[in-house]
């Protein structure tokens, strides 16, 4: 893995939560109602649980919206996990040209940006391609974002691949950012995460715990 000719090896290669800043796109209802390219519970369902690793984690998000008068609000499901922000509004279809945005972001301090976003190919592609240029590690998480076509996604995806984004999923990085069962005071958030949002996965886990004696609903 290469970023403007730093090679990452090994650990340096996973995300940490001290490294990271989450960048939240467009999970608006108008995005939302055009998109084709996945199944929409299931998007929701995953960025609410990398929003919500976020928040666990300490990783600094910032929330965003396009036209938000005419393309709704951002979900409820991403608010409730941070009732303490106002989406920054945007005219700009490519976030990062933005400043208020691009401002944000660097004053985390972070380099490690991990994005998702509605459109995939457009109001993803745009701006983790742009951030690239201005030296951030770019992480595209697919499987919290879609298009209106799965063509569409694809060719995003592609695209941003080609440029030197790296394409992750929402537990993956949410397990990047946990990566030691020993640091325990994380672990009953990332239980809860996986119970909730985990699909499969997540029953299996409930009943773990049921035979384990450890659930106590």
């Amino acid at each position: 893995m290469t970023d403007h000719g730093i090679t990452y090896t090994g650990l340096d290669a996973l995300l940490t939560p001290e490294n990271s800043v989450l960048l939240l796109i467009d999970h608006q209802g108008a995005q939302f109602a055009g998109m084709g390219s996945t199944d929409t519970n299931l998007v929701v369902n995953n960025v609410t649980a990398l929003a919500k690793g976020a928040r666990l984690f300490d990783v600094p998000t910032v929330l965003t919206t396009v036209v938000e008068d005419r393309g709704g609000r951002i979900i409820r499901q991403l608010q409730e996990v941070f009732p303490e922000q106002t989406p920054i509004d945007r005219t700009t279809i490519n976030t990062w040209e933005d400043q208020r945005v691009v401002d944000a972001v660097a004053a985390t301090g972070r380099r490690d940006l991990v994005i998702a976003g509605l459109w995939t190919d457009i109001c993803l592609a745009w701006p983790a391609i742009h951030a690239l240029a201005d030296g951030y590690r770019v992480f595209a998480v697919t499987d919290a974002s879609g298009a209106t076509t799965t063509e569409a996604h694809e060719r995003g995806i592609q695209r941003m691949i080609q440029a030197g984004v790296i394409p992750t999923c929402a537990g993956t990085v949410v397990s990047e950012w946990q990566r030691d069962w020993a640091r325990e005071e994380t672990v009953p958030g990332i239980t809860d995460i996986m119970l909730q949002h985990g699909g499969s996965f997540g029953t299996s886990l409930a009943w773990e715990l049921q035979l384990l004696g450890l659930d106590k609903g």
